[in-house]
C-alpha cells in the first residue's frame, strides 16, 4: 500500500465521524521470554490509518486544520543498535502525514488541540474483550488515560473504523487474493503428500515453509493442524500428535500478505478414508456449497443465520446425528462466518445486511468427539453486486 491509500483512509474516517479530532496509538511491544519481545503485530485500525508497523507511535488527525501528525517514540541508542528504528523520513513516506514530531512536541500540540476540541475520538477495547482468555495489549487503555487527562470527553470510534474497513477497496482485495492464492498453493502441496506425514508438526512445518517462500509475511494466525479427536478442540494449536493410518486431519491455515489475511480450512485423510469419515466430510461439503450460495448483497444477517441453521440440521440428520437445536450446538458449536481483512476476525460493524465488497468466511463443520472425527471446510467469500465470489474456489474441497 502506498501513502495515498492511508491518506484516503484518514479522510474517510473524518468524514465518517463528521469532523473532529482523532488520536490513535500503536500497540506496545510485549514480553516473550525473560529479556526478549514477541514478534510485533500492529493494531489494525492504527495500521489502516497510517501504515506504520512499529510499536509506540501515535497518530493525530485534526479535521479543522486538515492536518495529521505522527508522534515518534523515544528510542534509546542501545535499542536502535539492537532492534533498529523507523526514521522520520521513512514514516512520512509510508504514511503521507503532514509532519513527524517528538513526544515532547506532542504534549504541546495536545494542549493546543484541547483548546479547540473538547471531544476527541480514539479506538477503544474490542467488543466482548472481557471474555478473552489472554491479557490485552496495554496501549489502548494507556492512550485513553492520557486523552482523559487532556480532553473533556473521549469517545470510542472503533465501530466507525469497522464500518469503513468492512467494505474492501480494490487494493485491499488484491492483497487478500494474493494471500489466499499463496495459501491455496500450500494446501495443494500438503494434500498431495498427506501419506508421507507422520506427525502434525511436519504438516505445520511444510505450511510455514511454503507460505513464507512465496513472499508472505508469515501466518495470519497460529496454524491449526489437528488429527482425529484434536480437531474437536476448535482452536487446537499444539500440532504435536502422531498421525495414524486413516488419520483425519483438520487444517486451518492462512497466509498474511501486504497487511491482509487469508483464512482457509480443509480436512484431509492419511490413506483411504473410512466410510464414516467420507460420509461426515460429504455432509459438511454439501452444506458448505449450499451456504455459499445464500450470500448476496442485501441478504439480512438474521435470515442468513436462520438458513444456515436449517442447512446444518439437515447435514446432521443425513449422517444420523441429533439434529435439533441441542444437537446443532453440540456438533456445530461455532459461528458460520466472520469478517476477513487486516484481522483474520475482521469486524463487519454488526451489519443488518450484507453489502457489496464485504469479505467473509463460510466455515461449516461437524465435530464428533465420541468418534474422533472433526471436519471443517472454510472458504473466503467476496460479496459482489450480483451475488458472491469464492476467492478460494481454486482449492478443491475433497478428501
Amino acid at each position: 500500500m502506498n501513502k495515498d491509500f492511508f491518506t484516503s483512509n484518514r479522510q474517510k474516517i473524518i468524514e465518517q465521524l463528521k469532523g473532529g479530532l482523532v488520536i490513535l496509538r500503536a500497540y506496545s511491544s510485549l514480553q516473550n521470554t525473560n529479556d526478549s519481545a514477541h514478534s510485533f503485530t500492529q493494531e489494525s485500525n492504527f495500521w489502516y490509518a497510517c501504515g506504520i508497523e512499529e510499536a509506540e507511535w501515535t497518530l493525530i488527525i485534526d479535521s479543522t486544520q486538515y492536518r495529521s501528525w505522527l508522534v515518534m517514540p523515544n528510542v534509546s541508542d542501545v535499542h536502535k543498535t539492537f532492534d533498529g528504528s523507523l526514521s522520520a523520513e521513512e514514516a512520512k513516506r509510508i504514511s503521507g502525514v503532514d509532519a513527524i514530531i517528538t513526544e515532547d512536541e506532542s504534549l504541546v500540540l495536545l494542549r493546543a488541540l484541547a483548546k479547540r476540541h473538547s471531544l476527541v475520538y480514539t479506538v477503544g477495547l474490542p467488543p466482548y474483550s472481557e471474555h478473552f482468555n489472554f491479557s490485552l495489549n496495554p496501549s489502548i487503555e494507556k492512550n485513553k488515560q492520557i486523552l482523559h487527562r487532556t480532553f473533556t470527553k473521549v469517545e470510542d470510534c472503533r465501530k466507525d473504523f469497522a464500518l469503513l474497513r468492512a467494505i474492501k477497496q480494490p487494493e485491499e482485495l488484491k492483497s487478500m487474493q494474493r494471500a489466499i492464492n499463496i495459501t491455496i498453493g500450500a494446501f495443494e502441496v500438503v494434500h498431495g503428500t498427506m501419506d508421507s506425514y507422520k506427525h502434525e508438526y511436519e504438516i505445520e512445518a511444510d505450511f510455514s515453509h511454503l507460505i513464507r517462500s512465496e513472499g508472505a509475511t508469515g501466518h495470519a494466525y497460529a496454524p491449526i493442524v489437528a488429527a482425529a479427536k484434536n480437531a474437536c478442540t476448535l482452536h487446537y494449536g499444539k500440532n504435536a500428535s502422531k498421525l495414524g493410518l486413516r488419520s483425519m486431519v483438520l487444517m486451518d491455515v492462512g497466509a498474511f500478505y501486504g497487511g491482509y489475511a487469508a483464512d482457509i480450512s480443509r480436512t484431509y485423510v492419511k490413506g483411504e478414508p473410512t466410510k464414516r469419515q467420507a460420509a461426515v466430510h460429504q455432509a459438511v461439503e454439501v452444506a458448505h456449497h449450499r451456504i455459499i450460495k445464500l450470500i448476496e448483497p442485501m441478504l439480512s444477517v438474521e435470515e442468513y443465520q436462520r438458513s444456515v441453521d436449517k442447512i446444518m440440521k439437515e447435514a446432521l440428520d443425513s449422517i444420523g446425528l441429533q439434529s435439533d437445536d441441542t444437537g446443532l450446538r453440540k456438533y456445530f458449536p461455532h459461528a458460520i462466518s466472520h469478517g476477513l481483512g487486516i484481522d483474520v476476525h475482521d469486524s463487519l460493524g454488526a451489519p443488518k445486511y450484507f453489502e457489496t465488497n464485504m469479505v467473509l468466511t463460510v466455515e461449516p463443520g461437524i465435530y464428533i468427539p465420541e468418534e474422533n472425527i472433526g471436519v471443517r471446510i472454510e472458504d473466503d467469500i467476496l460479496v459482489t453486486a450480483n451475488g458472491r465470489k469464492n476467492l478460494s474456489a481454486a482449492l478443491s474441497t475433497g478428501l
